[in-house]
């Protein structure tokens, strides 16, 4: 295996149901896949891929479809460079959209400290927006496979907004006549 090979996948699938393309077209976008262009889609070749693929087509074929799993390699490097182009634009804008997510975390805290409502219900919703922005970037960074700019910054973001909560815990539990414990932030930082 070079470090140009592809997997390509051309699924072939009835159109009804409707629900086994959207299922095929969840699968391969939750992967990380890319579509190429009219129904080929296309990842960098591992067993973890090659796995998934495999899966996909058994699916396909236990639903009445059908297609092709093929491994491909750029014929040319500039080939190469410009899928793996491609694949780093897909995770720079859903990098951007977790920036942009995060700020809004960021100034969700900044509005509750402001009107200082510092109740156990607000700390409890910031932290499930918090999990889940930390869900969302394990996601796009498992289907990072060329490492992009934007990267580093989304984990930096993630970082400030743990902190803001942190502050914002402990005034909760201060304003409640109550140490903000390590066992509580300990177990916040297992689930993140």
């Amino acid at each position: 295996m070079t470090e140009r090979e592809w997997l390509l996948f051309t699924p072939q699938i009835p159109a009804f149901p409707s629900s086994m393309r959207v299922m095929v077209w969840r699968r391969l976008q939750g992967a990380g896949a890319m579509s190429l262009q009219n129904g080929v889609w296309i990842l960098p070749r591992s067993l973890e891929h090659e796995r998934l693929i495999r899966d996909l087509f058994a699916e396909v074929e236990r639903q009445g479809g059908s297609g092709f799993i093929l491994i491909a390699d750029a014929f040319d490097p500039t080939f190469h460079t410009r899928i793996v182009a491609r694949f780093q634009a897909e995770r720079e804008q859903e990098y951007a959209e977790f920036g942009e997510r995060c700020e809004a975390f960021l100034q969700e805290i900044e509005k509750e400290t402001q009107a200082q409502k510092f109740t156990f219900a607000e700390l409890e919703e910031n932290e499930h927006d918090l999990l889940k922005l930390t869900s969302w970037l394990r996601k796009i960074q498992s289907r990072d496979f060329f490492r992009g700019l934007r990267s580093e910054g989304a984990v930096h973001a993630l970082t400030r907004c743990r902190s803001a909560l942190d502050t914002f815990t402990a005034t909760v539990y201060a304003k409640a006549g109550l140490e903000s414990t390590d066992e509580h932030h300990a177990s916040l930082d297992e689930e993140t």
